[in-house]
């Protein structure tokens, strides 16, 4: 799980990130140039967006986004105006929160959005046929038992999983475990998925995952 926070006090920005660690990793923007940058690099599952931002400002990043993604964006800004609202929900904001703000409802909005665009999402768990992720302490455990599943491995199999029935594409892939920046080769992907086949296949879950040649991964219901 992933988000995405938008909010150019940086103060504000690092209490925002806190408050929402234990449901997700949480990256941090402070304008709305590199707001866009990141949004298009597709590996969010929810964007948390400010509208007074420097050089391009919230309401125009949103509509941009809207022109690509359907990444579910939650608008949390000073602005109170019913215009304001009216025209964020407009745009395509998926829900609005004015400052100041209660931390406890900032929680239960994002964990309601989460929830909507994630059909497997129940609370801090993430449930697939008899396999739960412990998404705090990326943990899994399959008949509950508890699988060597760790770290970036853990990263891709939550990834797959949650967007069950998608072709994710290794560029993607890539971009969401080990970020877009990192000097890392792609081909690291396969190593990784390889190993994790042979995990799975200890449970007879390996069937789920799928390879599509030359595009990338899916987990799919219909096991080979």
């Amino acid at each position: 799980m992933k988000i995405l926070v938008v909010e150019d006090d940086p103060n504000l920005n690092k209490s925002i990130c806190e408050m929402l660690k234990n449901l997700a990793e949480v990256d941090a923007v402070y304008d709305g140039e590199e707001a866009l940058f990141q949004a298009e690099q597709d590996i969010y599952d929810l964007i948390i967006l400010d509208i007074m931002l420097p050089y391009v400002d919230g309401f125009t990043v949103l509509s941009k986004i809207r022109q690509f993604s359907n990444c579910p964006v939650l608008i949390l800004t000073a602005r109170d105006s019913v215009n304001d609202k009216v025209k964020g929900l407009r745009l395509g904001a998926d829900d609005y929160i004015t400052k100041p703000f209660y931390r406890d409802e900032l929680l239960a909005r994002t964990e309601a959005l989460l929830r909507r665009y994630n059909n497997n999402f129940q609370g801090l768990q993430l449930v697939f046929k008899d396999m739960k992720f412990d998404v705090i302490h990326k943990a899994v455990s399959i008949y509950g038992k508890k699988c060597e599943i760790f770290g970036k491995m853990y990263d891709i199999l939550e990834y797959l999983v949650r967007n069950k029935e998608i072709i994710i594409p290794k560029e993607q892939l890539f971009n969401r475990v080990w970020g877009f920046d990192s000097d890392t080769v792609w081909s690291v992907v396969e190593v990784y998925v390889s190993n994790l086949r042979k995990i799975l296949k200890e449970y007879d879950y390996n069937g789920y995952l799928k390879t599509i040649r030359n595009v990338g991964y899916m987990w799919s219901e219909k096991e080979e």
